[in-house]
């Protein structure tokens, strides 16, 4: 595939769908895609979204046919036995069987159809970029990439990330780089296509030593064909800004350029931050403003600037989530913002923005963009922790020449 297409960088799409909010398993489950509404709204605060940059997903429903290329009949049908509103009692006692009945991921009423949605639109994402409609699309309602073909697991009840590869490969031939930044390792993804060479995994997150799902070791580099395309950058908990993206920049770069990709398709879980309630690492706003630089950069240096960008985890609604995914497009979008952030590490928030959202924070909002990290109190055995990083760093470029 030529690489050799002239884009510009303002070329973005955001995709969008105010039923998007629709998947929920229960009120007080933690993750729970109201977050996109404040995250939204900032965006139209600061004028980063218009007509001409946004698209309505209001038809993009996966089909059967797109769900089977990742996941098995026999959950397909369970998933959608276990939409009713009035389970029958033996798919109940199924549930199972299927990872549909634990604390994490329990079935939910019309989860079948809530769910298609967000894979029809990480597909229409891919195909807004492969199409040559747009260089960049972001879709922040997909990136749950820890379903597994034959399960629901950690809040995910289709991988629509996996889904979109597939769909990006059977559909246009390409070679998918698959970026992961979730503070979670990216499993259902990597196992999707861990024997598959024209699919590279990358992923940095927290070890599994201690956090869930417990995978993405720096040995899981991929089985037979496919060997070498899974790359894992864990880090160590209470990891900072400096070590977390150095490891993030010098591998990620070295993948890139080893596995030449056609498309990078990159997920943007934003729970990697200090305040993040269910993980243990310690970075700032300064990660999620670097993180898709980097993306950008790499996508224009590799594959013609065809970038597709998801969503993920992130479970500081309303302090860290909006926050991190408005940076992420206003650097798809190449918003002016930016290039104000640079001059003004302190610039301030909208003031209308956090007058409309913080009535629903029980924590104070954050009035700039990003953190005041000057007022942190440094995390202790910082340097044994940047060492340990640096040892497994190297690992994770011990095949990419």
């Amino acid at each position: 595939m030529s690489n050799n297409r002239s884009t510009s960088c303002s070329d973005a799409l955001f995709i969008y769908n105010e039923r998007y909010t629709e998947y929920r398993f229960h009120e007080t489950h933690p993750f729970n895609q109201r977050r996109l509404v404040p995250a939204v709204d900032l965006l139209r605060t600061v004028g980063a979204l218009h007509a001409g940059n946004s698209l309505t997903a209001e038809e993009n429903i996966a089909t059967e046919e797109q769900l089977l290329y990742v996941h098995s009949l026999e959950y397909v049908n369970a998933v959608k036995a276990l939409s009713s509103l009035s389970p029958n009692p033996e798919w109940q006692r199924k549930a199972g069987t299927f990872g549909l009945d634990t604390e994490d991921t329990p079935y939910f009423p019309r989860m079948h159809d809530i769910a298609s949605r967000l894979v029809g639109g990480s597909i229409a994402a891919v195909d807004a970029v492969m199409s040559g409609r747009t260089a960049h699309a972001l879709h922040l309602a997909g990136g749950l990439h820890h379903a597994m073909p034959s399960k629901g697991s950690g809040f995910c009840i289709y991988n629509d990330a996996a889904v979109a590869i597939a769909h990006a490969k059977r559909t246009y031939g390409c070679r998918v780089l698959y970026i992961d930044t979730d503070v979670h390792h990216g499993d259902g993804v990597q196992w999707s296509f861990y024997t598959d060479p024209d699919v590279c995994t990358f992923s940095i997150h927290e070890t599994g030593k201690y956090l869930f799902p417990g995978t993405g070791a720096v040995n899981e580099r991929g089985e037979d064909r496919g060997f070498g395309a899974n790359v894992n950058m864990p880090v160590e908990p209470f990891t900072e800004d400096e070590s977390w993206l150095e490891c993030f920049t010098e591998v990620l770069e070295r993948t890139a350029a080893h596995f030449k990709p056609d498309l990078i398709v990159s997920q943007h879980g934003c729970d990697a931050h200090a305040f993040e309630p269910l993980a243990h690492v310690h970075c700032s706003m300064n990660i999620y403003r670097a993180m898709p630089q980097l993306i950008h950069r790499l996508a224009h240096v590799h594959c013609g600037g065809r970038w597709v960008a998801l969503g993920g985890g992130g479970y500081d609604v309303w302090r860290v989530v909006p926050r991190a995914w408005s940076l992420l497009w206003l650097e798809m979008s190449a918003h002016p913002l930016l290039a104000e952030l640079g001059r003004s590490p302190h610039l301030p928030l909208p003031d209308e923005w956090l007058k409309r959202w913080q009535p629903y924070s029980s924590e104070k909002l954050p009035d700039t963009w990003l953190d005041r990290t000057e007022e942190w109190v440094p995390m202790p055995r910082r340097t044994e922790i940047v060492q340990k990083n640096r040892q497994m760093k190297a690992l994770a470029m011990l095949y990419l020449s």
